[in-house]
């Protein structure tokens, strides 16, 4: 393939000698001439082991060489990757001075250009970026149509510095967003032949998801720092906790957990999480990342009640009471929370949870339920569909899964989803806590 890369420092100049070493042609674009003459003498323009060699091989070989004409390039390629810098403002925002400058020049090129070009984001960029500054600016400079007469997509680099040839040799995933098949089609092309799942999704969730990598990254790395300062404080080697911790691919490295909904409860988790920053506190350890999973945690029960109330209707149903489907146990259970705020603020609410019912009339936790909430369990109904039928919103609160089917009653009625039952995005009569 004919490619052009528009911005040649870390990313750029790695995918410059990955993708000519895989065989296609490659023309490097940036306005910094020194760079350009780098590149053309088979040198690097960044420090990175083995990419020296790649681009030296590349130019020697005919299949790679830089330069500084936009238009040149756009003419002569027939797939652009724009991998130039996105920078930090002062306020944190990005600053997309330079993705802004190089559509702008990229769309004056299509002008002049017959054939189809398609123009793939490299650079990390937030959510709606592409959709709302790179396609417009790519439109007006150019006189086309995006989708139409020139293709868009994203694919966002996971590239580590020091190991980026490795990492672009054996990606553990490749994902692309693609504003139409035709163009993702041709980026997916690219990636043939690496044993790696090629992950195809819209543009915006490509684009959330590099950020949602790194933001996890730095997460992992604060807490495990959190928690290595609190255990040499308690006279306790932090490195030998973590590995253990990492031994756990049940739990602590896998996807459970990781699943976006409601808040967590149940008779550990708060508990302990409370606990261990009670004792970082004693020790005098700074823990900000663990302070403020309580927090987090409080905050997702407000949004869950702020669906409610932003549906504008009076008679709720809330099915499921305890943290948890097939478990009676209401300890801290976030739906006890979410029904206490309803009932303080006058909402007429009905209950559904056989479990917590059974539990009310013979089980273990009868005495918790008599003295800790009695104003909660005086409204637990037994008849789920009765439930259902008198209420003007429905809100799935665990995973039973007798609850899908309130997913399409119908009648007028609002549903919150606060599980993951819905299979798409919210609409006019569903509304998810995360989707």
């Amino acid at each position: 393939m004919n490619i052009s890369i528009f911005g040649l420092g870390y990313v750029g100049a790695v995918c410059a000698g990955c993708l000519s070493a895989r065989g296609h042609q490659v023309l490097g674009v940036d306005v910094a001439q020194a760079k350009i003459d780098m590149i053309n003498q088979g040198r690097s323009p960044i420090v990175e082991p083995g990419l020296e060699q790649l681009l030296l091989d590349g130019v020697r070989q005919g299949r790679l060489r830089g330069t500084t004409d936009v238009q040149a390039a756009i003419l002569a390629t027939e797939l652009s990757l724009l991998c130039v810098g996105t920078p930090s403002k002062a306020n944190g925002d990005l600053d997309l001075v330079y993705m802004e400058a190089v559509c702008r020049e990229i769309g004056a090129a299509l002008r002049d250009k017959a054939s189809r070009h398609t123009v793939v984001v490299r650079s990390t960029v937030l959510p709606g970026t592409v959709k709302n500054v790179v396609i417009p600016l790519l439109e007006q400079a150019s006189g086309k149509q995006a989708g139409r007469d020139f293709g868009v997509a994203v694919n966002p680099e996971f590239l580590r510095e020091s190991t980026a040839i490795q990492d672009y040799d054996f990606p553990a995933m490749t994902v692309i967003g693609e504003l139409d098949s035709r163009s993702g089609d041709l980026l997916a092309a690219l990636y043939e032949g690496l044993d790696a799942p090629v992950i195809r999704k819209s543009i915006e969730v490509a684009e959330l998801i590099k950020y949602t990598c790194n933001v996890w990254h730095a997460t992992k790395v604060s807490f495990a720092n959190e928690i290595g300062n609190i255990a040499k404080a308690s006279g306790v080697d932090g490195r030998e906790v973590m590995d253990v911790v990492c031994q756990d691919y049940k739990l602590n490295l896998s996807r459970y957990y990781l699943r976006p909904g409601f808040a967590f409860g149940g008779s550990c988790l708060p508990k302990d999480v409370r606990a261990l920053t009670y004792r970082a506190s004693q020790l005098d350890v700074a823990h900000p990342l663990l302070a403020s999973i309580m927090d987090s945690n409080r905050n997702q029960v407000q949004n869950a009640f702020d669906l409610v109330t932003q549906a504008g209707k009076r008679r709720i149903a809330l099915l499921g009471l305890a943290f948890k489907a097939n478990s009676d146990d209401l300890r801290e259970s976030p739906l006890v929370t979410l029904a206490e705020q309803l009932i303080g603020k006058g909402y007429d609410l009905r209950i559904f949870d056989a479990n917590v019912d059974h539990a009310r009339q013979f089980g273990a936790n009868r005495q918790y339920i008599e003295q800790q909430i009695p104003h909660v369990s005086a409204l637990l109904r037994s008849d789920l569909q009765q439930v259902i039928d008198e209420a003007e919103v429905i809100v799935l609160g665990n995973n039973d899964e007798r609850f899908v089917q309130a997913l399409d009653v119908g009648n007028g009625k609002q549903v919150i989803d606060l599980v993951g039952f819905m299979a798409g995005s919210s609409d006019a009569q569903r509304h998810g806590i995360c989707w």
